[in-house]
């Protein structure tokens, strides 16, 4: 009877050893398992390499959210992620300044994304956006980074809208928010501004009084400041705008009459290397009207603008970001928060009057440290504008060469993949 007891522990203490076993080397292998893209071999700048060298892991994340954050390609966290996402963990209220494109998205939903409860059935964090392109882009990458984790997005569990249209759903009883603790405004300038400042006094009224609130953003203007010393209690804040340029980035201007624009816009498509690329227009009506052109002259065109039907807006987007189209006409409504990593060239058909919207419309080039350029096509009446812009912003916009050279814009490996489809 002892021997049978003995023989019986001996095998739960075997059984108990090799489980334990098998966990450490799940432990080890997990990583392993994943489906993780292939690596991202362009060129990158220090506004994204420029970091204290943590990894993903440090942060003690959920595993889940770990494999989501591998899985989406992320292999290292930015200088702006290994700043917030600790301090936001802990907390804190956070006041973020970071230059477009290094990766503020991530910086705040992955704390969002470990901080919410599965069990809990009610809408725990809001994330405000000034466009429903960026809502759309921001849930995508909060779905992609969740889905390893049992948390609802656009459901019940995170929110991600923009002001009107999260306070229509509150107003209708169908946003309950009274338990939801984490408040994300993402480009709080444009938030803050005028045209939706009384919207998020609304919003915030219908918190709980125990909130934490991530304020990220690229310029940070007197209705910043205001906000934050309203509503924001002793906020951890993060500056990474030493220049407020992206470094990968290469700025030009072009003097040219009005009726020369068409014409140097068609020479700069022969001549460019582009991959993709997106030109602002200063108004609907010329955005219509540039497109058309283009399309005449023989080149792919999308358009894209405020006043378009909402479903048609989508359909562009995500047809652009696919890359079924080369070249996007748009208005101001993509110059905020919009990622499409392939756009290497940006072109200012119309400059734009201020220094806040040029950053943004730049911006939309050299996406997570890559290279891009920027080319301006300036007017006589631009003349000023242009100096003023070059002073506020601390940067230097250089006369066109009459050639430029790849390497600014093109990716060493996008260069060679094109060398060996001509070759072909």
């Amino acid at each position: 009877m002892m021997t049978d007891t003995l023989s019986s522990n001996n095998h739960v203490m075997a059984l108990a050893n090799k489980l334990d076993m098998d966990n450490k080397m799940d432990d080890l292998g997990w990583k392993s398992k994943l489906k993780i893209p292939p690596k991202d071999k362009r060129i990158q700048t220090s506004d994204v390499t420029d970091t204290r060298g943590n990894e993903f892991e440090e942060f003690c994340l959920k595993r889940e959210l770990l494999m989501g954050i591998f899985e989406k390609g992320w292999e290292k966290p930015s200088p702006i992620q290994e700043a917030a996402i600790p301090i936001a963990l802990s907390g804190k209220d956070v006041l973020a300044r970071a230059k477009n494109g290094t990766g503020k998205t991530g910086a705040y939903s992955i704390p969002v994304l470990e901080q919410i409860d599965p069990k809990k059935d009610c809408i725990q964090a809001l994330i405000i956006v000034p466009t429903r392109e960026l809502a759309l882009q921001t849930s995508q990458i909060c779905i992609e980074l969740a889905k390893h984790l049992d948390v609802r997005v656009m459901k019940v569990q995170v929110i991600i809208a923009t002001p009107g249209r999260i306070l229509d759903l509150m107003e209708k009883g169908v946003a309950v928010m009274d338990q939801c603790k984490i408040l994300v405004l993402d480009e709080a300038d444009k938030l803050l501004s005028q045209d939706f400042k009384g919207m998020l006094d609304t919003v915030i009224k219908n918190l709980p009084e125990e909130r934490q609130i991530l304020l990220f953003s690229a310029t940070f203007p007197l209705t910043v400041e205001q906000f934050m010393r309203k509503h924001l209690r002793d906020p951890y804040e993060i500056n990474l705008m030493e220049e407020l340029t992206l470094k990968g980035v290469t700025q030009y201007y072009a003097f040219v009459q009005e009726r020369q624009k068409v014409h140097c816009l068609n020479t700069l498509f022969s001549k460019l290397q582009i991959n993709q690329s997106i030109i602002f227009c200063n108004s609907t009506q010329r955005v219509e009207l540039l497109a058309k052109k283009i399309t005449e002259l023989g080149y792919c065109c999308y358009y894209i603008h405020a006043k378009m039907a909402q479903a048609h807006r989508n359909r562009v987007f995500h047809d652009f970001r696919a890359g079924l189209c080369r070249n996007l006409v748009c208005s101001d409504l993509f110059t905020r928060g919009i990622d499409v990593q392939a756009v290497n060239v940006v072109i200012n058909f119309d400059f734009p009057k201020m220094a806040e919207t040029y950053l943004h419309r730049i911006g939309r080039s050299g996406r997570f440290g890559h290279l891009g350029i920027a080319i301006n096509l300036i007017t006589y009446d631009d003349r000023f504008t242009l100096h003023r812009i070059e002073q506020e912003l601390g940067t230097e916009i250089k006369p066109i060469p009459k050639v430029i050279d790849p390497k600014l814009y093109v990716s060493k490996n996008e260069g060679e993949e094109e060398l060996e489809d001509a070759n072909k």
